[in-house]
């Protein structure tokens, strides 16, 4: 099911949700992608991250202390298994009004299919030149929490990045979408594995695609 504006019902069991942010300008989280630091954990220098999580209490954001991020194997046959340490999510961004409203609205969904008041944020730059960039080099997976959101915040001199979602129970295509700067497509990760194809420069000039991920619960569920 595809839905496209909170106020129809959300239900959490089967549905996902493709929300437009217009009360939200993501374009003034462009610039804190131009700083974040290569994902020491990929080959190639072409994904660039920050990760941190939260707690929403009162309808604030709270930032929670520094943990490791880490998904088991069966989440993630790239990186599973591996604790990965990210630098925190600049404190200039964290306090920006429209990032703060990105989470909040992520999180009003988080209430309806979590009983988690924890959040994380993945801040994501995939790049392109002569070379391929890949969003989701583990391939089609689940992320091991009750929710995910992505939001695009920017493509710039790119084609790809279709964001795939395939049905848990026989893995068939269910939906498949470039997601523009703006849009929110949440997602029951119980219901759900998703999937973004790779990336490719439209000129000699360096591509880029710009997004968050976010999470309820903020880190990933792992059964030791």
């Amino acid at each position: 099911m595809l839905a496209l504006s909170k106020s129809q019902e959300f239900n959490c069991t089967i549905d996902y949700v493709l929300e437009r942010l217009n009360s939200v300008t993501v374009s003034n989280c462009i610039p804190f992608f131009s700083h974040l630091p290569a994902d020491p954990y990929l080959e190639g220098n072409y994904r660039f991250r920050r990760f941190s999580h939260f707690q929403i209490s009162n309808g604030h954001l709270v930032q929670l202390p520094h943990a490791a991020f880490f998904q088991s194997k069966a989440h993630n046959p790239l990186l599973g298994d591996v604790t990965r340490e990210y630098l925190e999510l600049e404190d200039e961004l964290i306090q920006l009004s429209d990032f703060q409203m990105l989470v909040l609205e992520f999180f009003e969904f988080c209430q309806r299919c979590s009983s988690s008041n924890e959040v994380g944020v993945h801040q994501i730059r995939i790049t392109a030149d002569h070379h391929l960039g890949n969003p989701a080099p583990e391939g089609i997976h689940r992320d091991g929490v009750d929710l995910v959101g992505i939001v695009c915040v920017n493509r710039d001199n790119i084609d790809g990045g279709e964001t795939h979602l395939y049905q848990a129970s026989d893995r068939s295509l269910v939906f498949a979408k470039v997601l523009n700067p703006g849009e929110l497509l949440l997602v029951n990760d119980r219901q759900f594995f998703h999937f973004t194809t790779p990336i490719q420069a439209r000129s000699p000039q360096e591509g880029v695609r710009d997004v968050f991920v976010f999470t309820c619960p903020g880190l990933p569920q792992v059964n030791h």
